[in-house]
């Protein structure tokens, strides 16, 4: 199935510690909404490690935008901050985390300096959206036809005297001179 129209997710955030689990929280319900339940762990965790990056290496103003788009093939997720400064790739082991993290999770990954800043940048490839179902459908009786109970049944003796006169003997449509 493809989709036929990009989807765009865009959030601007102050980048802390405590923030970062709701960020993934975020994501997480898009990427679900955008069904796409198979990339929330890696994506959530490659976002995890830019925002990491922004809050222990940007000094000074700590907003960054965080930016997923879905384009039917392709998963692209970035952090935006307001540091000049590119980022340096110190390790190629993915367990000390930071960009060789980002490069085991993504198809591809990558920089650009911008006029207030930069942006880190990286994309999955998504071979097909699968939409599952949740949970097995339940078997459910045939709904019954609706047949109104007959206004005796509806309205007993005792209690039509309750009941105006219009309801009880509602108006009976009378043909046009000539018709019938």
């Amino acid at each position: 199935m493809h989709v036929t129209a990009a989807c765009r997710y865009t959030l601007e955030v102050q980048a802390s510690t405590e923030r970062i689990p709701q960020i993934r929280r975020i994501l997480a319900a898009h990427l679900r909404h955008w069904s796409l339940e198979d990339h929330i762990a890696p994506v959530c965790r490659a976002v995890d490690e830019l925002v990491g990056n922004v809050v222990h290496h940007v000094k000074g103003d700590k907003t960054c935008v965080v930016e997923l788009r879905w384009t039917g093939r392709h998963l692209i997720a970035s952090v935006a901050d307001k540091d000049r400064r590119m980022p340096r790739v110190t390790s190629s082991s993915p367990t000390k985390g930071g960009l060789a993290t980002v490069a085991v999770l993504s198809d591809s990954w990558g920089t650009c300096g911008t006029a207030t800043g930069k942006v880190i940048w990286f994309s999955r490839r998504v071979k097909e959206v699968q939409r599952v179902l949740r949970t097995a459908p339940v078997s459910m009786p045939p709904v019954r036809e609706f047949k109104p109970l007959p206004r005796s049944l509806a309205f007993p003796e005792d209690e039509m005297s309750a009941v105006p006169a219009k309801v009880r003997e509602p108006d009976r449509a009378v043909a046009p001179a000539g018709v019938g």
